[in-house]
C-alpha cells in the first residue's frame, strides 16, 4: 500500500480512522495512568478528610470568642478557690473563720509543710497543701464543719476523719481529727 493509497483510504473512511486513532490514544493513556489511579485516590481521601475537618472548624469557630470568655471566667472562678502555699496566716484564717461560724472549738491546726516536687515529676498549675485540723464540739457541729470543709469557699480533700467522743464530765462532746488537701497555687 502506497502512501496515496493510504490517504485516500483515509478520506474514505475518515470516521472510523479518527475513532481508532482516538480509541488507540485513550488505550495508551489509561495503560499508562493505572498505576497512578491509587495513588490519586489516596490523595482524594487525604483531601476529602483535610476539608470536611475545616468545614467543621470553620462551623465551631462561630462561638469561639464566647467560649473564649466563657473559659476565661471559669478560670477566674477557679482561681478565685486556691489558696497561695506561702501565705500561711492568710490559709490559717480560713479555719479560724469556719469555727467561728460552725461555733466548734479548735484544739489544733497545722499546715503540713510543702515539699516541692520532683524534677521528674509533671507539672501542674495547682499543688495540693496539706493540714491536719483537731476540733471539738457536738456532733451537729462537728459534722457542720466538715460539710463546710468540703463545699467551702476552696477546693477541698478529706483524706481521713476520725471522730471519737471525750472520756470526761461533758456529755455529748466529740472530738474530730482531719487531714486534708486545699488546692493552692505556687507563688
Amino acid at each position: 500500500m502506497t502512501s496515496e493509497e493510504l490517504i485516500a483510504f483515509v478520506r474514505k473512511n475518515l470516521i472510523v480512522v479518527a475513532c481508532a486513532v482516538v480509541t488507540l490514544g485513550l488505550g495508551f493513556v489509561i495503560y499508562y495512568r493505572t498505576d497512578a489511579l491509587p495513588q490519586a485516590e489516596a490523595v482524594l481521601a487525604d483531601k476529602q478528610k483535610e476539608g470536611e475537618l475545616l468545614a467543621a472548624n470553620i462551623e465551631d469557630a462561630n462561638q469561639l470568642k464566647e467560649q473564649g470568655a466563657e473559659m476565661n471566667s471559669a478560670n477566674q472562678v477557679i482561681s478565685d478557690r486556691m489558696i497561695h502555699v506561702g501565705q500561711l496566716a492568710e490559709n490559717l484564717q480560713y479555719f479560724y473563720r469556719l469555727e467561728s461560724e460552725t461555733e466548734t472549738k479548735l484544739l489544733d491546726l497545722r499546715q503540713i509543710p510543702w515539699t516541692p516536687p520532683a524534677r521528674n515529676a509533671a507539672k501542674t498549675s495547682f499543688t495540693p497543701v496539706a493540714f491536719a485540723v483537731s476540733a471539738q464540739g457536738d456532733y451537729p457541729k462537728l459534722l457542720n464543719l466538715l460539710r463546710r470543709l468540703e463545699i467551702g469557699e476552696h477546693y477541698c480533700r478529706v483524706t481521713s476523719c476520725n471522730l471519737k467522743p471525750i472520756a470526761d464530765e461533758r456529755g455529748g462532746q466529740l472530738t474530730i481529727s482531719i487531714n486534708l488537701e486545699l488546692l493552692g497555687l505556687i507563688e
